[in-house]
């Protein structure tokens, strides 16, 4: 029992440190991103700070399955160092009996993992996406100075508005000339407004105007009016808008439209609580540390271990999404693989402690042959 609460104790110790690190990088990198997005007119500067909280949530899963991993991998790296597993192994224990404390201490960071994957983040991303969306929506005509020409952001297009109303819903007096494959075209309306379809895609509709295809002097120069005239403003992919919504989508939506963007944001938040699970007990046996080396080599091997797992969740999910994979036949071997290379890892390291490894046994049958010569040099004197 004592050991228990010393342990727990100092696992939580770490932990508090771990997560306090990762989570001010990870804060400091959003800031930097949202900021440079504000700065191109992407997002509005007054919800900066909005933006920032609910991004950290999206990224707390993955960060307190880190945490977890490095703080056991840390406790146990520096039992071994202290010489502490030494006087464990001694007292007729198996590092088997770290399982428990350490599940105890990782089962708060399990269910926190659980909820915000099904839970926070997908809230999160749904309220980032109303924030982006509304700020997009009133943002394309705020933009617009009246009676400034001005360019957009692929240079194929000018415009010029005159009047822009009190809602900034509307434009008065549209002026647009278009360069596109060598040939102009110029769009002049008496009032126009954004609209977003149901695809996602952006158009500038404009009504009672005309339209000037080509150079008057030109002999195929057209020119036609219009009552209702939409040009495309920004176009919205199919695979985007399928991803965004599957991250915005709660559990029972999930269930409930099972597409194929569906199936893959439903197994990253199954697989996000195994893997938590996993990796804390893999921290058990890889923290093993010679006593007179350096752990660092240790611990680069433990993250690269958690950058492989990482990404062949990345590519199992993105399989599921082209439909390469089935739901039901992707979401477990990956995960029984890991927890085979745990059991592997903890019986290596029992047989390792227990003596019966050839280098163990080796270094016993060399200590036996020493101390029987000495015993003979003083029975000689």
């Amino acid at each position: 029992m004592i050991f228990q609460r010393a342990l727990r104790r100092e696992l939580f110790s770490a932990a508090g440190a771990v997560f306090t690190t990762l989570f001010t990088i990870t804060i400091t990198f959003m800031l930097i991103k949202i900021l440079g997005q504000a700065a191109g007119g992407k997002v509005a500067s007054a919800d900066v700070i909005t933006l920032i909280g609910y991004s950290s949530l999206t990224y707390l899963p993955v960060l307190l399955i880190l945490t977890g991993f490095i703080s056991v991998l840390l406790v146990v790296t520096r039992c071994y160092q202290d010489s502490e597993m030494v006087v464990w192994f001694a007292s007729g224990l198996s590092l088997t009996q770290w399982i428990k404390p350490v599940l105890r201490f990782g089962l708060p960071f399990i269910v926190l993992t659980g909820l915000l994957s099904f839970v926070a983040t997908p809230w999160a991303n749904r309220q980032s996406s109303e924030l982006r969306e509304q700020y997009e929506k009133r943002g394309d005509i705020a933009k617009v100075s009246p009676g400034k020409f001005q360019e957009s952001a692929s240079s194929e297009r000018i415009f010029f508005v005159e009047e822009v109303t009190g809602d900034l819903g509307k434009v008065r007096n549209v002026f647009i000339n278009t360069n596109k494959n060598g040939r102009s075209s110029v769009v002049v309306a008496s009032e126009g407004k954004m609209e977003i379809d149901a695809h996602g895609d952006k158009f500038l509709v404009m009504s009672k105007g005309s339209r000037y295809d080509g150079l008057p002097s030109e002999p195929n120069f057209q020119m036609m009016e219009f009552e209702k005239y939409g040009i495309l403003v920004a176009a919205q992919t199919k695979a985007a808008a399928g991803n965004k919504n599957a991250k915005s989508l709660s559990l029972s939506e999930l269930l409930e439209d099972p597409n194929k963007f569906n199936r893959g944001e439903l197994l990253w938040r199954i697989s996000l609580p195994l893997m938590a699970t996993i990796l804390l007990l893999l921290a058990v046996p890889l923290g093993y540390v010679n006593p007179r080396v350096g752990r660092s080599a240790n611990l680069i091997i433990a993250l690269l271990l958690v950058a492989v797992y990482l990404n062949l969740l990345n590519i199992v999910q993105e399989a599921v999404v082209q439909e390469k994979l089935a739901l039901n036949m992707a979401w477990w071997p990956m995960h029984l693989a890991a927890l085979t290379v745990v059991v592997l890892m903890f019986s290596w390291r029992v047989k390792v402690n227990s003596g019966s490894h050839p280098l163990v046994l080796w270094s016993k049958l060399k200590c036996r042959l020493l101390n029987g010569m000495r015993s003979k040099e003083k029975s000689c004197s």
